[in-house]
């Protein structure tokens, strides 16, 4: 297989992947709200306390983000109430969830205050710290200098 690296401009970025992921979650606000219904926030109220936007732009996002299936709107009412929609991860959604921990994992590291980092997260059933790791599909250890980046079936080579 060739390698990308080796010729890489005569590949386009047209068909990308990471910048179509950034078309959809790639807004400061996205994350947040995210990282929220990665930790269990469902109704809108929260969302727009827990992430600090305001009511219509918190309305604007969540909208976005049903349209992209990243979550879906699931009615409920309580009582003498009128019904109202909470916010559910849906399998895509839930499929950001090595994402954010790979940037939480990054922004402990690497941003957080001399307090350190505000929250930590651990494995139920061990105790131990929860980190994203790049594992190949044989389930081996992989370090960036360890990848070949090949041609895929949507690449598509400049003229």
């Amino acid at each position: 297989m060739e390698d990308l690296r080796d010729d890489r401009d005569s590949w386009s970025t047209a068909n990308c992947s990471v910048a179509r992921a950034m078309d959809i979650v790639g807004s400061r606000s996205t994350v947040l709200i995210m990282r929220e219904a990665l930790l269990g926030t469902r109704r809108f109220d929260d969302f727009v306390r827990r992430v600090g936007v305001g009511e219509p732009a918190m309305a604007a996002r969540l909208k976005e983000m049903v349209a992209a299936k990243l979550l879906e709107r699931i009615p409920y009412r309580e009582p003498g109430q009128r019904t109202r929609h909470e916010y559910q991860l849906t399998r895509k959604g839930r499929e950001l969830l090595p994402v954010i921990t790979a940037l939480r994992n990054w922004g402990d590291t690497w941003a957080a205050d001399e307090a350190g980092p505000s929250v930590t997260s651990t494995h139920r059933n061990c105790g131990e710290p929860v980190r994203a790791v790049l594992r190949c599909a044989a389930g081996h250890d992989v370090e960036s200098g360890d990848i070949d980046i090949n041609a895929g079936p949507g690449a598509i080579r400049r003229a």
